[in-house]
């Protein structure tokens, strides 16, 4: 893709990499010489992408709902002015910015939420490289080699990066990975979920990460290939197989006329549907792990975890398009 193309062109130029000077502000002097307690600014938050429904909910969430006191969402970079000025109106977002690198120098932390997820790389790049903390919404890109490259100049420059789905990196999520460990001898897995091969924001990719990221989450062995069948009748489930390195197989089962995501195992007991125990929290660990990176510099996610997501979808979008079993490589 030329997107993709872009993005590796200019990593490779290796840009220099240049910190922004901090300097103590004179009214914060002001306020110690006469006893005044100092007022805690802030910290500024800038979004690239208005396109998605996401963009509203994380300016409801920190300028409206306050779910993190201290933060706040105050810059958004739309694809389409109607897109900034909904993220606007309905987030409480104050300030539209026409070119994203007005950001630049005014923000603590930065997120990146196109629904392109192809995209995504070049629209972060100069604010990694900057040093600033970011979080990149789902998916992180559609290129395993990409997402590496783009990770390890991340690493580098030492700043703190992460990309997850949200229905994988949960308090429900994490509850059932504990589930798991109480089972054994579990044969196989099969996963139900909304997906669209022909979708124009990237096929498979686009909501297929919902089905394989909690796989990963779950499982601690990795995916090593993966095969598309595909129902060419309209209206009609699809689904995937995916071979785990221990030879377990998970089916996904692709719906068309329901919203959501369930997930069955297969032991010697029989087949047992995993469901959550955990009690409904808001905001969820996606949001407090997001916000904690930018606070401390600590990333939720390994780069590697990352990496492999991306190929297995990347498998999968193969397969659509050979009808073989493709090797997942990452």
């Amino acid at each position: 893709m030329a997107n993709r193309r872009s993005f590796l062109e200019k990593i490779g130029k290796g840009a220099a990499f240049s910190t922004l000077a901090l300097s103590l502000p004179s009214p914060l002097f002001s306020q110690l010489k006469f006893g005044k307690s100092p007022v805690a600014k802030n910290k500024i938050i800038g979004i690239i992408g208005a396109e998605n429904s996401h963009t509203r909910g994380f300016g409801k969430m920190f300028n409206l709902d306050k779910k993190f006191p201290g933060w706040e969402l105050k810059y958004v970079w739309g694809e389409k002015e109607e897109f900034a000025q909904l993220a606007k109106t309905e987030g409480g977002i104050p300030n539209i910015v026409k070119d994203p690198l007005e950001m630049m120098g005014k923000i603590d932390a930065l997120i990146v939420d196109h629904r392109h997820g192809d995209l995504h790389l070049d629209a972060a790049l100069p604010f990694v490289k900057a040093g600033i903390p970011t979080f990149i919404d789902k998916p992180f890109c559609y290129s395993s080699q990409a997402a590496k490259i783009f990770l390890e100049m991340a690493r580098a420059v030492g700043t703190p990066v992460t990309s997850y789905s949200s229905i994988a990196h949960s308090y429900a999520t994490e509850d059932m990975k504990k589930q798991l460990a109480e089972m054994k001898d579990i044969n196989q897995v099969t996963c139900y979920g909304k997906a669209d091969i022909n979708s124009i924001y990237g096929g498979f990719f686009f909501y297929g990460v919902h089905m394989v990221e909690p796989l990963i989450y779950l499982f601690d062995e990795k995916i090593v290939s993966a095969r598309f069948n595909k129902n060419d009748k309209e209206n009609l489930n699809s689904s995937a197989s995916l071979i785990f390195e221990n030879g377990r197989m998970a089916t996904l089962i692709i719906t068309t006329k329901k919203y959501g995501w369930q997930t069955f195992v297969e032991t010697d007991e029989g087949v047992v549907e995993l469901k959550s125990r955990a009690e409904t929290v808001d905001p969820d660990k996606n949001y407090v792990d997001m916000v904690n990176m930018f606070s401390t510099g600590k990333e939720p996610r390994s780069h590697e975890s990352i990496i492999h997501g991306i190929a297995v979808l990347e498998a999968v979008q193969k397969s659509i398009i050979s009808g073989n079993w493709e090797s997942v490589i990452s």
